[in-house]
């Protein structure tokens, strides 16, 4: 009787035991993710005349292309390292990766115009819920130390890769296929990464249970789409017609109720005592004033050199290719800097150099030559921006608690890419104004980008200007608490290496911590 009541031993001797992924290919899916992410905010640029004379889209729609992604992409991504706390890295990974292939998908077999606006906001909200998971995941995976170290710079180095490549690989694919491609080139890839994460990456969430802040996440997103779009209906509408007047109202309400939401919600998206913090304030506000500028180039750039110039898609993304190496370049060299000078004064000297560059831009001709009319200028700009950036993010999160710089991390890159959709928006009137619009000749187009690069280098002069009176001269060491993040919450969490692992599911290799 005894024998009959135990459990049979044959089957659980079966079981084999699971195997642990080698933290490289852990390290290798999460780089992946991140590359996809940065490579579809550049790649689309050559391919801009292409898809315009093929779905017959207007200067406005144009700009819509890179904007439709950029502001979804920024507006959720807080968002999107929230749920990813909440729901689980991995589960947010597969879901933010397989929405950004699907809709990679759905733009490369738009037929109109709208819908190719339409895929490109679903792919940066895939965007937005894939980019935080991929640091996340890599962070879990390997030990705190020298190792990790080397994994984060490889995340970085692919991140700006991403962005380097977009304009070389976009140019590649609209010479030798069509500018689908430079959105169905996703899908393989996506489908891949998507298959190699379902079986190698595990589980994991924060150990704190949090709400997620939906409404602020929707409401900061509409006010910027809204404010972009009545500023691009300007000159083409008027000023006083109400197809302006109306969003140009709405973006700004949207905006401000989202604060009073904030201020207001247990667990806000946006802590606002952190932004009170004058690191964290100065720096947000200098990088979207910097990013207003600065996002702006690779767009007018690509649409110099074939509009104007008549460079094919790949003779213009190569033409870019210095300027991509310089910011890469000016990224690596300002942690060498910022010990001689101090991060306030090279953040502000970096952006004074884009500033020379835009200038120079700005003299640019009908019949300008690639040395001095795309590539000296391309690289001063660009270069401007690297040593610029990393300083500004430093001062962000130096006096934040270490919980908080995830979160800061976070505010800097969203305040970076809403900068530069709003600033998009800005410039492509002033373009377009000056131009005359659609049907411009050569003549009438430089003038128009001409302008633009001179507005930008005033733009990127008084931000310079605001770093030197509001960034803090000396970063002050991190607190051990932050401020607090909502109407009587606690400080937030912990980073991810006091997150808690789920157990792995069943059926899938994978070992504790890959993910």
């Amino acid at each position: 009787m005894t024998s009959m009541l135990q459990a049979p031993r044959t089957p659980a001797a079966r079981i084999s035991p699971r195997r642990t992924p080698p933290t490289w290919l852990i390290v290798a899916l999460a780089c992946a993710g991140q590359f996809l992410v940065v490579l579809d905010v550049s790649v689309v640029n050559v391919a801009l005349p292409s898809m315009r004379a093929d779905l017959d889209l207007s200067a406005q729609g144009l700009q819509w292309v890179v904007n439709a992604y950029a502001i979804s992409f920024a507006g959720f991504m807080l968002l999107g390292g929230r749920a990813g706390d909440l729901y689980g890295r991995k589960r947010m990974f597969l879901v933010g990766l397989g929405l950004f292939t699907l809709a990679s998908l759905g733009g490369g077999l738009a037929g109109e115009g709208w819908e190719l606006l339409a895929a490109r906001a679903v792919q940066g909200l895939g965007a937005a819920v894939l980019a935080p998971s991929t640091l996340t995941i890599l962070t879990a995976a390997v030990p705190e130390g020298a190792a990790r170290a080397r994994a984060i710079a490889t995340w970085t180095a692919v991140g700006a890769g991403g962005g380097a490549a977009g304009g070389l690989v976009g140019g590649v694919l609209v010479d030798g296929l069509s500018w689908r491609w430079v959105l169905l080139i996703n899908v393989p890839v996506g489908a891949v990464v998507l298959a190699g994460a379902v079986r190698w990456l595990s589980e994991s969430r924060s150990g704190r249970r949090r709400r997620l802040d939906l409404p602020g996440a929707l409401l900061v997103t509409a006010g910027m789409a809204t404010l972009a779009y009545g500023i691009s209906q300007t000159e083409s509408a008027g000023w006083s017609a109400a197809a302006t007047l109306v969003p140009l109202v709405a973006g700004p309400a949207m905006l401000a109720l989202f604060l009073l939401v904030e201020a207001r919600t247990v667990a806000p998206l946006v802590p606002l005592a952190l932004l009170r913090l004058r690191s964290v304030g100065s720096a947000n506000v200098a990088m979207l004033v910097c990013g207003s500028a600065m996002f702006s180039m690779w767009f007018f750039m690509t649409l110099y050199a074939q509009n104007v110039l008549h460079y094919s898609p790949l003779e213009a993304g190569l033409a870019l290719v210095p300027s991509s190496l310089a910011v890469v370049l000016g990224s690596k060299a300002a942690p060498r800097f910022m010990r001689l000078i101090g991060a306030r004064n090279l953040a502000a000297l970096g952006t004074l150099v884009s500033a020379a560059g835009y200038a120079w831009q700005s003299t640019m001709t009908a019949d300008g030559d690639y040395l001095t009319a795309i590539m000296i200028p391309g690289v001063l700009m660009m270069l401007g921006a690297g040593l610029a950036g990393t300083p500004l993010a430093s001062v962000a999160t130096s006096g934040a608690a270490p919980g908080d710089a995830g979160l800061v991390s976070g505010l800097i890159n969203t305040s970076r890419t809403m900068g530069g959709s709003l600033g998009l928006a800005v410039m492509s009137t002033i373009a377009a104004a000056r131009s005359g619009g659609d049907g411009a000749g050569p003549e009438a187009l430089t003038d128009g980008y001409a302008l633009v690069f001179r507005t930008g280098a005033v733009v990127l002069v008084a931000g310079a200007l605001l770093m030197w009176a509001w960034l803090p001269a000396r970063t002050a060491p991190a607190k051990a608490e932050g401020p607090r993040t909502g109407a009587g919450e606690a400080p937030r969490e912990a980073a991810p290496a006091g997150d808690v692992p789920e157990a792995p599911e069943s059926g899938r290799d994978g070992g504790p911590g890959a993910g």
